[in-house]
């Protein structure tokens, strides 16, 4: 526990955690809950994860895994901006849109703008909780986390009924980079959580990268330190498609969501109604009559394939 860069006192807490775990309560409780349990050594434990120097014991979780398909976290600060929030999202519908597993915390501010990024770009999402995953935590997240567990999974390695604990949450980011072949930071303080994630990141061979902000926000500084220590500097999903050598995936991916989603006319409505100027997605809500959920994946997708240009203020124009 120690070597996995948590403190004496923390390593305390959770060896005291897990000697108050009952097997029979235990099982009762994943039984009633409709909660998974993988063992290490078990068919159906992450490869990703199994590789890892210390990986967890037992995986528990709701939801259905995205085995087959490459991973991404994308993590940074809980008292985001709007800005931050805008990135995270953009970040999240586009990874997924082209068919990579996002991965976060569910904490409040950057976490939860990837969670809902990806589930509006029709892709899966994977929460790791710092407790058990039959306990919502923020609260305000519980319509959140429903939906992440019918389109992905919520994993833990803390038992069901496990309370959120401050010493919990740094044990719980190995397992955000473990199970993530690259870790995208969106906004962070020069002390930002996200750091650990970072270093646990780097210790596991995973790729680093940043989102440069704005130069007079402390929510950049932890971000543009990253850069000025070699993290890969991205601007969106398209970058860190191209960084990470996932150019053919994402083509596929795009052709098979524009067949389901554009194959009612909605690539060609959103089109018809650009010009020059740039015009914000309401109003394309309203000049299309499609749902937001449908014109923010299409604009994605047209977005990758270089068709539309996107300006500050979530503003759309042709390319």
């Amino acid at each position: 526990m120690l070597q996995a860069g948590l403190t004496e006192k923390q390593a305390d807490k959770w060896i005291e955690v897990r000697s108050k775990i009952a097997p029979e309560r235990l099982l009762e409780k994943i039984s009633q809950k409709k909660i998974w349990a993988v063992l290490l050594d078990e068919e159906g434990y992450p490869e990703i994860l199994a590789g890892l120097y210390n990986p967890p014991t037992v995986l528990y979780g709701r939801g259905n895994f995205p085995y087959s398909r490459p991973a991404v976290a994308v993590v940074g600060a809980r008292r985001a901006t709007p800005y931050g929030i805008k990135v995270a999202e953009e970040m999240g519908r586009g990874l997924a849109a082209a068919g990579v597993v996002v991965v976060s915390g569910l904490a409040r501010g950057i976490d939860t703008a990837a969670h809902r990024g990806a589930l509006q770009g029709e892709g899966g999402t994977v929460a790791v909780l710092g407790c058990g995953v039959d306990i919502v935590y923020p609260r305000e997240n519980r319509k959140l986390m429903e939906e992440i567990v019918d389109r992905g999974a919520v994993v833990s390695e803390f038992p069901p009924g496990t309370p959120p604990r401050p010493a919990h949450f740094p044990i719980r980011n190995r397992i955000i980079s473990g199970l993530s072949r690259a870790v995208v930071v969106v906004e962070a303080a020069e002390r930002s959580g996200a750091f650990i994630t970072v270093d646990f990141a780097l210790e596991q061979g995973r790729e680093v990268f940043a989102v440069p902000g704005p130069v007079h926000s402390p929510l950049s500084r932890g971000c543009h330190q990253l850069l000025r220590q070699g993290a890969g500097l991205v601007e969106g999903p398209a970058d860190v498609l191209t960084e990470m050598g996932w150019e053919e995936e994402r083509e596929r991916k795009t052709e098979e969501n524009e067949r389901k989603i554009c194959g009612e006319g909605g690539e060609d409505r959103i089109l018809a109604c650009l010009g020059y100027d740039p015009i914000p997605a309401d109003e394309i809500v309203a000049r299309t009559g499609l749902p937001l959920p449908t014109v923010q994946t299409v604009l994605t997708l047209l977005e990758l394939q270089g068709l539309i240009r996107v300006w500050p203020g979530s503003r759309y124009s042709l390319g």
